[in-house]
């Protein structure tokens, strides 16, 4: 592993970086991380965030990114449920968060000061590049939430020789990632798909080019100039891409690109035509979850000749459509869609074991998708089966929203779930039954957004919000989400 890391025009070379990760190890150890425990991070793009993940992986211990976007609540859990040894922030996300328990953590402050906290930078100077041999790697806790509202941490299993060597090539599939490649990285690395991009990219010893953040035109400059030759990218960022004037589009060359992957998401066939009529054939996605991994490729040819398909399942993957029998369905038949990955190592959720046990079925698994395959195997998402909602490439269920809702003085019941969004995909709408009496005559929806945005990731705030006298519900009084979400969905060909 000796990549080359850009980040604001700063660059670190591969003695650099190795040095960085191997010293980071080491501090890491002496803070009393080893294999099996859980490192989490709570940064922002950069050199240091990838360093850190590399560093617990030597050490065979799990990085645990913490989404940037999180309150003081919701980042207090993920350290107590991840049961984290070391706690390390960027300086400008610690400070917006005065008083944070951290619990039994020890906590180190990176890429600035915050008043007693120890620095990271200084500590890794001062340690000796570690000298054990790297731990067999077990991969990120990723949280991923559920039916139960908070958040479960994703626990993996140690990665087996023949299941590193399965990554490898499924990253080279899914990713495109290959020795010499310059890529370009502006999606939140806390993400599952950015934060394995990355992995992928610095175990070929590539050169990464890592944004703060995503720009459309900084993205057409940096292609440009440096001759990128990979990129990830979501939908919505083609969409920002394709809003640009005609003539900031015909300013810059792109012709270096081989390869941009795109998953997290279903892009829209017309956004993905538009995008293969300006970049060439080089727009290529994937379907996956952080748990089971990737499991289908869609190629550009294959985009055009099959709109809307999540592609063929990856080598090695076994993928199947079946009824709630357990019955394999024929082609154009939806059901369930379950899968074997054999590059990802087994997991289990923390403190959940009976989550991870209802996804598994005769030794495949499911995250609840509903599809079919063609006649050629061509796997098509038609639904959900759980009400999780995926807004600009992000996970969000819907059901921690409503525990945070019912909350709210006013509030008799609520229920939150997805409506189609151009720019991201889906968005999330929530349905208000106030209270009878004055309290629940003062809701407002703005009011009601209001109050969510002080205790909530402003990107799980709904973006529409209704007051219904009555919600509608199903005989045995649960509220019928299905009629509430069908107006928004109404003459569309996706349901997702």
């Amino acid at each position: 592993m000796r990549p080359t890391l850009v980040f604001q025009g700063q660059v670190a070379g591969p003695d650099a970086f190795e040095q960085g990760c191997l010293r980071s190890a080491a501090a890491l150890a002496r803070a009393g991380v080893g294999e099996g425990d859980v490192v989490a991070l709570l940064m922002r793009n950069s050199p240091l965030a990838i360093e850190l993940m590399i560093a617990a992986r030597h050490l065979g211990a799990q990085w645990c990114p913490v989404n940037w976007h999180f309150k003081g609540d919701e980042v207090r859990y993920i350290i107590g449920n991840s049961g984290a040894r070391v706690f390390i922030a960027d300086a400008a996300l610690l400070a917006d968060l005065p008083g944070l328990d951290t619990g039994d953590a020890k906590v180190f402050v990176a890429r600035g000061a915050v008043p007693g906290v120890p620095a990271w930078e200084p500590l890794r100077d001062a340690t000796p590049p570690i000298a054990s041999p790297a731990a067999p790697p077990r991969g990120a806790m990723f949280y991923t939430s559920g039916t139960t509202g908070r958040p479960k941490g994703i626990v993996r299993q140690p990665m087996t020789p023949a299941q590193l060597q399965a990554n490898v090539a499924m990253r080279r599939a899914a990713y495109g990632v290959e020795p010499g490649m310059r890529a370009l990285l502006s999606a939140p690395w806390y993400h599952s798909a950015p934060n394995s991009y990355a992995l992928g990219l610095v175990q070929e010893s590539g050169t990464l080019f890592l944004e703060e953040r995503f720009d459309a035109e900084r993205t057409l400059q940096l292609v440009d100039e440096h001759r990128l030759t990979h990129a990830y990218l979501v939908p919505t960022m083609y969409v920002r891409l394709l809003a640009l004037p005609p003539d900031v589009r015909a300013r810059y060359d792109l012709g270096s690109m081989r390869f941009v992957c795109s998953t997290g998401s279903p892009c829209p066939p017309d956004v993905k035509r538009r995008m293969i009529d300006w970049w060439g054939p080089v727009i290529n996605e994937c379907y996956g979850a952080s748990e089971l991994g990737y499991m289908t490729l869609l190629t550009s040819e294959q985009a055009l000749r099959k709109p809307g398909s999540a592609g063929l399942p990856l080598p090695g993957v076994v993928l199947k459509i079946l009824d709630d029998e357990g019955r394999e369905q024929p082609p154009g038949t939806p059901g369930l869609i379950y899968i074997d990955q054999p590059a990802s190592p087994d997991f289990s959720y923390v403190g959940n074991a009976g989550a991870r046990a209802q996804m598994e079925r005769d030794g495949l698994k499911t995250m609840g998708d509903v599809g079919y395959l063609d006649d050629e195997g061509f796997l098509f998402i038609v639904d959900r089966q759980a009400d999780m909602v995926i807004s600009g490439g992000v996970n969000i269920y819907p059901v921690e929203i409503e525990h945070v809702l019912q909350g709210m003085p006013g509030v008799a019941d609520c229920a939150v779930f997805g409506i189609p969004d151009d720019e991201f995909g889906e968005a999330l709408a929530a349905a208000v039954q106030p209270v009878p009496g004055p309290a629940g005559a003062a809701l407002t929806a703005e009011g009601v957004r209001a109050w969510l945005h002080e205790r909530i990731a402003g990107f799980k705030v709904p973006k529409v919000v209704t007051l219904h006298a009555q919600l509608p519900r199903e005989e045995t009084g649960k509220i019928f989400k299905r009629r509430l979400r069908e107006p928004y969905w109404a003459g569309r060909e996706r349901r997702v």
